[in-house]
């Protein structure tokens, strides 16, 4: 199962997932330096004998395309809140995003609850159950949690354990797409991408197309959920060792491996919806969550 984090940056996303997997998922030394996630982190655990991967997701608005990148096909969210600063800015966009994206099951994590009082704590869930009534989400779980004593972490495994346990559709019959989210080399491997399948399926030794190119490659070798494998399914987290007539520089963020002979194109069809997040004067006082001078309604 795949599991994305959302939320506000300093919310607590990146410390909630070490908790969870005991993975730091900050890998840039500019991370490192700054206390600050820009790119997406991965981590995986085992629990109570099921896979969960995750996604950890800039929480900052100037990394926002990198956010839309790490959601693009989850199982769960686990939309962050920290309990002193309560429902922020980018906590309300991404909101927004997991329900244009249609992710049905999200778990909200009242984090940093050591921090505050339990009339605060009380506050922030009621703020929460608010904004999340504005939603196709308004039936998410709402958890509180500590990732500095660690109070609450065990509920929100049990909690992502029982999601696991209730199966998500998936089109495993048609053409093999994945979407590329990174791809990088490896002394003596060659080039390697990693991404999320949202269709089909593949194997070691087929060949693929890199899309939007057009270039031809073929599975050298997969990893799926961490570990090595001899193929990959739709709802899998996986990295291909390509190999073909290209270098990590011929790949970017956004395009796709896939088995389709079907041609790029410059068409589509579109559903477009439109949210109103923020509006300067409530219509509605009672039913408004105020942000710094901002109201969401």
């Amino acid at each position: 199962m795949i599991v994305a984090t959302a939320g506000h940056v300093d919310h607590g996303k990146t410390s909630l997932v070490q908790q969870l997997t005991g993975i730091d998922t900050d890998r840039l030394t500019e991370e490192k330096a700054r206390g600050l996630t820009i790119d997406l982190g991965f981590a995986y655990t085992e629990a109570d004998g099921e896979t969960l991967g995750f996604i950890d997701v800039p929480g900052h608005i100037r990394f926002i395309h990198n956010m839309l990148a790490g959601v693009s096909i989850v199982d769960v969210a686990l939309l962050v809140i920290a309990a002193d600063d309560g429902p922020m800015p980018q906590t309300i966009e991404h909101l927004a995003i997991l329900d244009l994206l249609g992710v049905n099951k999200v778990i909200t994590v009242i984090t940093k609850i050591d921090r505050v009082s339990e009339e605060r704590i009380a506050a922030v869930q009621q703020e929460a159950q608010r904004i999340l009534a504005r939603t196709s989400l308004n039936r998410s779980t709402i958890v509180t949690a500590s990732n500095e004593t660690g109070e609450g972490i065990d509920a929100i495994k049990q909690q992502l354990v029982s999601a696991s346990l209730v199966s998500t559709d998936r089109n495993e019959n048609g053409y093999f797409r994945l979407a590329i989210d990174r791809s990088f080399n490896v002394k003596g491997s060659g080039t390697v991408v990693t991404g999320s399948v949202f269709a089909g399926e593949t194997q070691v030794g087929e060949q693929l197309n890199l899309m939007p190119a057009g270039t031809t490659v073929r599975v050298r070798g997969l990893h799926r959920q961490n570990e090595q494998s001899q193929s990959t399914v739709a709802g899998d987290r996986c990295a291909l060792n390509l190999s073909g007539n290209l270098s990590p520089e011929d790949i970017h963020r956004g395009d796709w491996i896939t088995n389709s002979p079907l041609p790029p194109t410059r068409r589509l069809d579109a559903l477009i919806s439109v949210c109103l997040l923020y509006t300067s004067d409530a219509a509605d006082e009672e039913d408004s969550v105020d942000l710094g001078g901002r109201r969401i309604i």
